[in-house]
């Protein structure tokens, strides 16, 4: 089971998506800046990522797909990511760098697979 860690920042709060076996597998779109703010964020990704299309940019003459998607594209490093977008076309949810494609392939299914009964882990608030 996954689980959403809620933490608080100086500028407001992040949050990072953990599989079952304590690996992050996504980090939030930005900074939100309140908790019920971070918690819609979250709700998007938990309805979002399950449908989600996968358009690979990597492919050239990749079919353009309809958000919500995932997009699977390299970066500087040349290493394959993938970001989450809402409906609406924003980032909602993205990926550490992989060297393989079917490894961020496989980083997406186990977003789609965790999310579903994901637990939210808010901060610690100071007494």
């Amino acid at each position: 089971m996954g689980k959403f860690i809620i933490k608080a920042t100086k500028t407001g709060f992040t949050h990072s998506l953990k599989a079952g076996n304590g690996e992050v597998i996504a980090t939030g779109g930005e900074v939100y800046k309140s908790l019920s703010s971070i918690k819609n964020g979250i709700n998007s990704i938990i309805k979002n990522a399950p449908e989600a299309n996968v358009e690979d940019q990597t492919e050239e003459g990749f079919a353009a797909q309809t958000c919500p998607k995932f997009e699977i594209y390299t970066d500087k490093a040349g290493e394959f990511r993938f970001r989450l977008k809402a409906k609406n076309g924003q980032i909602i949810a993205a990926s550490e760098g992989y060297k393989k494609k079917e490894s961020c392939k496989n980083g997406i299914e186990s977003v789609r697979k965790n999310v579903v009964d994901a637990a939210i882990v808010e901060p610690e608030t100071e007494a």
